[in-house]
C-alpha cells in the first residue's frame, strides 16, 4: 500500500521542535487516509480530523510564537497563511459533520498539497531566520 502521508527529511526545517511536530501532522493525516481506506465509520474518521485540527492549530499557535520571538519579518504574512488554512480545515469539517460530504479523496488531496506545499515552502522560510536568532 502507498502511503500517501511519509514523512521525508527533504522536509526538515532542521528545528527538532517543529520537525517534530510536522511529523506528527503526517501521521495524523496518515490515520485519516488509512480510516478512509478501510472504511471506517464516519464518527472515527470524524474523531481523526478533529485531533489533526486541535494539533494544527497548536503547531501553528507555536510556529507563530517563534516567529514573533524571533522578530520575523513576513510573520503576518506566514500568520495570514495559518488563518486561510484553518478556515479551509475548519470548512472540511463542518461539512463533514452536517453531513455534506464524507472524508474524501478531496480532503485527503488538499492535506497532502497543503502540508507539502507550506512546510517545504513557507516554513523554510522562516527556519534559517529562527536558527540565526537562536529562538528555535
Amino acid at each position: 500500500m502507498v502511503h500517501m502521508f511519509e514523512w521525508n527529511d527533504r522536509y526538515s526545517t532542521k528545528i527538532p521542535t517543529i520537525d517534530g511536530q510536522h511529523q506528527k501532522l503526517f501521521r495524523l493525516a496518515g490515520e485519516l487516509h488509512a480510516a478512509m481506506q478501510a472504511g471506517n465509520a464516519q464518527a472515527s474518521t470524524a474523531d481523526i480530523l478533529e485531533r489533526l485540527v486541535q494539533y494544527v492549530k497548536v503547531h501553528f499557535a507555536y510556529e507563530e510564537r517563534l516567529m514573533q520571538e524571533a522578530g520575523y519579518p513576513d510573520f503576518a504574512a506566514h500568520q495570514a497563511l495559518h488563518e486561510d488554512l484553518t478556515r479551509q480545515v475548519l470548512q472540511f469539517q463542518a461539512d463533514l459533520e452536517n453531513r455534506k460530504c464524507a472524508v474524501s479523496v478531496t480532503l485527503l488531496q488538499f492535506l497532502k498539497k497543503w502540508l507539502l506545499a507550506h512546510i517545504q515552502t513557507e516554513d523554510q522560510k522562516y527556519a534559517p531566520f529562527l536558527k540565526d536568532r537562536a529562538v528555535a
